[in-house]
C-alpha cells in the first residue's frame, strides 16, 4: 500500500493506493494536479499513464474509493451517491478498476468545486 495525499479548496485527505501496476504507476507520477470535473458525489479528474490501461471490472464502489477510469484515462473519487445510485452506493457510468480508497471521512469534498484544482502527493 501507497499513501497519498490528496488537496482541493475545500480540504486534505489521506488515502492509500493498492499495490496494483497502475497505482503504482500513480505513484511514481506524484506531485500531479489537474482541474476536478464533478458528476453527483464523484470528482474525476484527467490522469493519462503510459502503461497497459487496465480493464474496468466494476461499476459498484463504496464512498471513499478510489478508481482509475480507463477508457477516460481518468482518476475517480466516489464520496457518496452518483446519478446512477438507487440508494447510498456509488454507481459509475462506466466500468472502472478500484485502486485504493480515502482512509478517513470524505465530508467536505462535495465542496470542492467543478472545474476547481485537486492536487495528488505523495505521503509518508
Amino acid at each position: 500500500m501507497s499513501n497519498i495525499r490528496i488537496r482541493t479548496r475545500s480540504g486534505i485527505w489521506d488515502a492509500v493506493l493498492d499495490d496494483s501496476d497502475i497505482s503504482n504507476e500513480i505513484w511514481l507520477s506524484l506531485p500531479f494536479s489537474a482541474d476536478i470535473n464533478m458528476l453527483g458525489s464523484q470528482i474525476y479528474f484527467p490522469m493519462p499513464l503510459e502503461s497497459t490501461r487496465p480493464k474496468g471490472d466494476s461499476v459498484l464502489f463504496g464512498k471513499g474509493d478510489i478508481a482509475y477510469w480507463p477508457e477516460a484515462d481518468a482518476v475517480s473519487i466516489f464520496f457518496g451517491p452518483t446519478p446512477l445510485s438507487t440508494d447510498e452506493r456509488p454507481v459509475a457510468a462506466f466500468p472502472m478498476k478500484k485502486i485504493g480508497h480515502v482512509t478517513g471521512d470524505c465530508s467536505g469534498m462535495e465542496d470542492s468545486g467543478d472545474r476547481m484544482r485537486i492536487t495528488m502527493e505523495r505521503s509518508f
